[in-house]
């Protein structure tokens, strides 16, 4: 089942994907919504939005071409206040982004690079037995919930950033019950777009370069991890009507060097993220990369990322600031 949120002149609305229609549910406006519902009912989100739609429906085409009066929303967010999603990642989970990242910061004098020996210790120890727990894999914080961008949304490169670039990936949505416990929604396609540039200037500001904005969906899958084993999808750049680059990437636990439950044990061991009522989007990590072949993204820029089963590509323009940074002065209270 596919998920899909939308808003109308202030309205929202929750919607069940079906081919060339979008179903709309009756009594609720976000999945958020929808997802505590189903925890206190103690019922699956599949069988709620199935018990709870209305009858009416409206054509996905003009929506997801963006000539609707209806636009999409990222499939998952809190919809009271965006502080209370939290937005992460796991990086070096595929050998491909190790690689790159070991590209990045090679040195004569070094055998082998930090990020080759973190992914080296998920080969090894991040598929634990079901039941253990494996190795912790790299993480890395994005922002709240404002930096999340729906389809046809553009992605900002702001003035204080050194470039732009574009990480197609799954992410997986979750919220925490009211009982503390994580729940898993479902899964997404993503663009964690993140700065390249000012990573391989020194690896220690890899958090630096990934505060970005980055985008989600359209659609949400609501399935079970059997849906994450084996992703493959598309990506591309579109320049001035022309495909600049275009690449597939792999992903899921078969792709990965974690499972997928050693990387949602490692994200929710800490007690602060299990805040009952809290939001969670996770990154699980890329393969394909243009900067990794030399590309750069330009103002105007489209990119656009795809996977079979996970609905309508996902597509955003990218925007480069052109004012010069500006210093941002800290006024004292004492």
């Amino acid at each position: 089942m596919n998920l899909v949120q939308l808003s109308r002149n202030g309205q929202r609305a929750v919607a069940l994907v079906e081919n060339e229609h979008l179903h709309l549910l009756a009594g609720f406006t976000s999945v958020y919504e929808l997802a505590m519902h189903a925890i206190g009912r103690k019922e699956t989100i599949g069988q709620l939005a199935q018990r709870t739609l209305s009858g009416d429906s409206i054509a996905y085409e003009p929506v997801h071409a963006g000539v609707s009066e209806w636009r999409l929303l990222c499939p998952i967010d809190h919809p009271a206040d965006p502080a209370r999603v939290m937005v992460s990642g796991t990086g070096l989970t595929h050998k491909v982004s190790a690689e790159n990242r070991a590209a990045m910061h090679q040195s004569p004098t070094t055998a082998i690079t930090d990020s080759m020996r973190m992914f080296r210790l998920g080969k090894e120890g991040g598929q634990p037995a079901p039941g253990s727990v494996g190795v912790p894999p790299e993480w890395f914080y994005k922002g709240n919930g404002s930096i999340l961008r729906a389809h046809l949304e553009p992605l900002d490169v702001p003035a204080y950033a050194k470039d732009g670039g574009e990480e197609a990936e799954i992410a997986g949505a979750y919220v925490i019950g009211e009982d503390g416990v994580p729940y898993r929604i479902g899964f997404m396609t993503g663009n964690e777009f993140s700065d390249h540039v000012t990573e391989k200037e020194n690896y220690l500001y890899l958090a630096h370069s990934k505060l970005r904005t980055c985008s989600l969906g359209p659609e949400l899958v609501v399935a079970n991890e059997a849906a994450f084993h084996d992703v493959t999808g598309g990506v591309s750049i579109q320049r001035q009507g022309q495909i600049l680059w275009q690449a597939s990437f792999y992903s899921g636990q078969k792709n990965m060097c974690h499972s997928l439950a050693n990387l949602e044990h490692h994200h929710f061991k800490y007690e602060a993220h299990r805040r009952p009522g809290d939001v969670h989007v996770h990154f699980f990590g890329a393969d394909a990369f243009s900067f990794g072949e030399g590309i750069r993204l330009q103002d105007g820029d489209i990119v656009e990322i795809g996977a079979p089963g996970f609905g309508r590509p996902l597509r955003n323009p990218v925007v480069i600031a052109g004012q010069q940074e500006q210093l941002v002065q800290v006024v004292p209270l004492g």
